[in-house]
């Protein structure tokens, strides 16, 4: 399957209501109700001035996202990519390779010399690592799914 996307990114503030109520659905399908993962995401982060609100539209529908925070928002030193998502009838496209190519490009604009370290799903660590990522601890448990810390240096 092949999609033509369209990318945009957002401060929250620049959101328009409808682009956030989408972003925060498909969060919660992916990560509430697919993973079964009952944890608060509406955790003030995504209010940040500084972070980045990443969004990839298919035929005006959003079918992508993913959230930047700024150093010192997670990591005192780093950047942070979180709450990387695709559409459940989207996936297997190869659309999340894109995803995360445009947020490591808006991270190195916007913090050229700030290394970016994320907390993976343990078995996605693979995924990152084509994308430059590499593990730097040990399996740890997050909101009961095993995940790890990787870092991709600048």
């Amino acid at each position: 399957m092949s999609l033509d996307i369209r990318w945009q990114h957002k401060h929250f503030n620049q959101l328009t209501v409808n682009e956030l109520y989408d972003a925060l659905k498909l969060r919660i399908d992916v990560f509430v109700v697919e993973q079964t993962c009952y944890y608060p995401d509406l955790d003030d982060c995504d209010r940040n001035p500084a972070t980045l609100h990443l969004l990839g539209y298919a035929n005006n529908e959003l079918v992508a996202y993913l959230r930047i925070l700024p150093p010192g928002e997670t990591y005192a030193d780093y950047v942070s990519i979180g709450r990387v998502a695709t559409r459940k009838d989207v996936r297997g496209s190869g659309l999340g390779h894109p995803l995360i190519k445009q947020g490591i490009a808006l991270c190195k604009t916007n913090w050229p010399t700030t290394n970016i370290k994320i907390s993976a799903q343990e078995h996605l660590q693979g995924y990152y690592q084509k994308h430059g990522f590499k593990t730097v601890s040990e399996m740890y448990l997050e909101d009961d799914i095993p995940h790890i810390a990787m870092l991709k240096t600048v």
